[in-house]
């Protein structure tokens, strides 16, 4: 598994001529992963070639005879990381966001044997001996960190099991790629389609209804994904379409993925087991901060106490204000939570979120999360058309410090027929090495825009993800410096989503949205009291949004915290509905057939990943002043302490280097219970 979830992309294909001065090494490892990917066949032998070079590069640490070193063990051993990651990352992009089914399907058999050789050099007993005889008694620190993580990582794995136990390991460990798959491909091509009549989209924004044109039989088709959801969701008057919406949404990949998570669960349970853990929760949860599933399980249920007080308030709020269209309401459902949140952000607070949507354009809102990461991290960032895309619609700019090439960022931002990943989401294809290879990052995501004649005006909730996202864009951009591959992300996945968390702060402030939020027809920029009346209102709903947030939370865990046998998966969904959420459950739907965390392995049985992130986010941010935001001093200091050493140093380490203390809770609970002025 250590193989599998620290792959980073990182093809070696031929060179796009730049005027850039490239990093000192191997120019080749610093082409843009995509290039030369034109059909199967040149995919096919991208992949393969790397995979050749790290089988060359085990061949050579196994012929060593003498003493075992850094140069002729530890350095070899990293190149395998960088060519698994190489070849693991191009066949993982192309399998997700491809347009063509072909090469989708091919990269799809290409990614698992790469996954196959992972899990192999993850259990080779003589490799694991040569890394654990490196003398590192006078290394760096980062190095003797580095090698001590690994002999702890291997030995969590299985690694001095006998030879039949670690064949069974490996076969577990490769039929579990195979589910992740066939759960992906299920949900991809899983996508619902809704029949409405026009009358129904009343109270949806000008520019979405003028966009959906009637068939023959005056029907107008709405789909499941987010481009549609979202506004149905918030916007639409009419209730029956708001509960059709979410029925539909909760059974996309359903009921094919029910038989997936079963064997998915079962292979988790065997596996665990067999690596001499109660169950998978623990085994998965051991190598991050939160150490075993018992301490996980106590934090969510921390986090659901300290939020139900101000939930159960805010569902009481919203149940008058339905009581006013449906006099013999007793309860909130699924669907009315968000569009009757937004009904009272109108009434209450006298905001409406479809006035802030002219002044967030696609464009204007890519171009201002650019130019802030420009100015408080120092990065900056030119448009590259003439790099090769997977897509047209994919942007793709090259990265620059002090004149040098130092990554790679492409945004494929908007929604098109067959796009994997879900939500949005930021995938380091290729991590950055130390005068060796810069970072390229793909950032996907599902807002309008990128045609003609459509401005891809942005809810504010869809910029917040936008700066969300780049948060990983940023971590990885900055933690591409450091001597090994292995070192250049955060060990402990459950601190993982915090510097993104945290840099969604900016997107409420008003001195930051000033920079780049103006409206798309007349150009004036965003009023100051609208963002303010925005912020108020986004208070209502937090902590709703929490209880929901601890849902997710309590899925994740208690599919993999207990016998497989115990679980009835048609059953699950009411089950835990019924006993974690704020609102009944919605008959006929199933929620985990497309929860695609559950494949992801920074996630799997720790979705509470995200609340834990967020807890060490507001104390990161604590350290910032709220009144200048856009001060690029202790962005920079941030950078320097927190996403710069990446995993060279226990996230506890860095956390502390920077708030001079641990984290605490403080201020997540000032957070979560401040009301704007």
């Amino acid at each position: 598994m250590r193989f599998l979830r620290l792959l980073a992309l990182a093809v070696l294909v031929s060179s796009v001529t730049t005027n850039a001065r490239q990093p000192a090494g191997d120019a080749t490892s610093n082409a843009p992963f995509f290039a030369g990917v034109t059909d199967p066949a040149s995919l096919t032998a991208a992949v393969d070639a790397r995979l050749a070079r790290a089988r060359a590069r085990l061949d050579a640490i196994l012929a060593v005879t003498g003493a075992r070193t850094v140069a002729n063990t530890l350095r070899p051993y990293d190149d395998i990381r960088i060519e698994l990651g190489g070849a693991s990352g191009l066949a993982g992009i192309v399998n997700s966001l491809h347009p063509d089914a072909v090469m989708r399907k091919t990269a799809e058999g290409l990614n698992q044997r790469a996954s196959a050789f992972a899990t192999e050099i993850g259990l080779d007993r003589v490799l694991y001996d040569a890394l654990a005889a490196i003398d590192i008694s006078r290394a760096d620190d980062e190095t003797r960190h580095y090698v001590e993580r690994i002999l702890r990582e291997y030995r969590r794995d299985g690694v001095e099991k006998d030879a039949a136990t670690r064949q069974r390991i490996k076969e577990l460990r490769d039929e579990s790629v195979r589910i992740a798959q066939e759960f992906s491909r299920n949900v991809r091509s899983g996508v619902r389609r809704l029949q409405v009549d026009p009358a129904d989209l009343d109270g949806l924004p000008a520019d979405f209804i003028a966009a959906k044109k009637p068939d023959a039989n005056g029907k107008i088709t709405l789909t499941t994904e987010a481009t549609d959801q979202q506004p149905v969701m918030l916007y639409a008057n009419s209730d029956d379409l708001r509960r059709r919406m979410v029925i539909e949404a909760n059974n996309v990949a359903y009921p094919e993925n029910v038989p997936v998570i079963e064997r998915m669960i079962a292979t988790r349970a065997e596996l665990a087991r067999i690596l001499n853990n109660s169950h998978w929760a623990d085994y998965d949860i051991a190598d991050r901060m939160a150490a075993t599933a018992k301490n996980a399980g106590d934090f969510i249920d921390r986090v659901i106490a300290a939020s139900t007080p101000k939930a159960t308030r805010e569902m009481a709020l919203l149940l008058e204000r339905k009581r006013q269209d449906f006099p013999n309401a007793t309860t909130i459902n699924a669907w009315e939570r968000r569009y009757y949140t937004e009904v009272l952000r109108r009434t209450n607070y006298a905001f409406d979120s479809q006035t802030v949507r002219p002044y967030l354009p696609y464009d204007r809102v890519r171009d201002g999360v650019l130019a802030i990461s420009t100015r408080l991290f120092g990065f900056e960032f030119r448009r590259a058309p003439a790099l090769p895309v997977w897509h047209p619609s994919v942007e793709p700019y090259e990265v620059f410090e002090g004149g040098q090439l130092v990554g790679r960022v492409y945004l494929d931002m908007h929604p098109r027929a067959d796009k994997g990943g879900g939500g949005a989401s930021a995938s380091t294809v290729r991590a950055g090495v130390g005068q060796r290879q810069i970072p390229e990052v793909v950032l996907t995501a599902r807002v309008s825009g990128g045609q003609a004649g459509d401005p891809g005006l942005m809810v504010h909730d869809q910029v917040v993800t936008f700066f969300h996202e780049f948060g990983h864009v940023l971590h990885a951009l900055s933690s591409g410096r450091l001597n090994y591959i292995g070192l250049s992300r955060i060990a402990e996945r459950d601190f993982g989503e915090a510097p993104s968390q945290m840099l969604e702060e900016w997107a409420w402030d008003p001195a930051t949205l000033a920079t780049f939020a103006r409206h798309y027809q007349t150009g004036e920029a965003i009023p100051a009291r609208l963002v303010q009346q925005m912020r108020r209102a986004g208070e209502l709903g937090k902590a709703s949004d929490i209880r929901q947030q601890m849902l997710y939370a309590k899925m994740s865990l208690s599919l993999h915290d207990r016998d497989p046998k115990l679980i009835n998966v048609l059953n699950f969904d009411r089950d835990m509905t019924g006993k974690y959420s704020p609102m009944p459950y919605v008959e006929d739907t199933h929620i985990t057939t497309a929860f695609t965390h559950l494949i992801n392995s920074n996630y799997t049985a720790a979705y509470y990943t995200y609340m834990w992130s967020l807890v060490i986010a507001k104390d990161l941010y604590s350290q910032f002043d709220p009144d200048n935001l856009l001060d690029a001093k202790m962005a920079r200091r941030y950078r320097d302490l927190i996403l710069a050493p990446a995993g060279s140093k226990p996230a506890a380490t860095l956390v502390a280097d920077f708030l001079g203390r641990p984290f605490d809770f403080k201020a997540w609970e000032a957070w979560l219970n401040y009301e704007t002025p």
